[in-house]
């Protein structure tokens, strides 16, 4: 089995994770759910893969790949991110949504 990284170690890797709010996890599942199609739509879309915690299914992490900083950017100013980002602070712990940037370098 290969990772998009496998054939291109230029893409940009995006690791976001995050744990819902006291009794928000369905709703915040449902959410993050929503954002996987329009998102495999945009342009720069390599993945946008959404996992749950098995252990703490409040968790949740989204492993991504984008062509480039340009189109993460474009990403996270589409409709659909916005929208998201306007309700987040109501399903998510006091942690909040972590990102970060990372390049495939082994």
């Amino acid at each position: 089995m290969s990772t998009p990284t496998d054939d291109n170690r230029d893409l940009l890797t995006v690791i976001a994770y995050m744990r819902a709010a006291e009794g928000k996890t369905e709703e915040l599942k449902a959410a993050l759910e929503a954002l996987i199609e329009p998102t495999s739509q945009e342009d720069g879309y390599v993945n946008y893969d959404l996992h749950q915690g098995v252990e703490d299914p409040s968790f949740f992490t989204f492993y991504e790949n984008w062509h480039s900083g340009e189109h993460l950017d474009a990403h996270l100013a589409a409709p659909h991110l916005v929208d998201f980002a306007s309700r987040m602070g109501d399903l998510l712990d006091a942690d909040g949504l972590t990102v970060n940037r990372v390049r495939r370098i082994a």
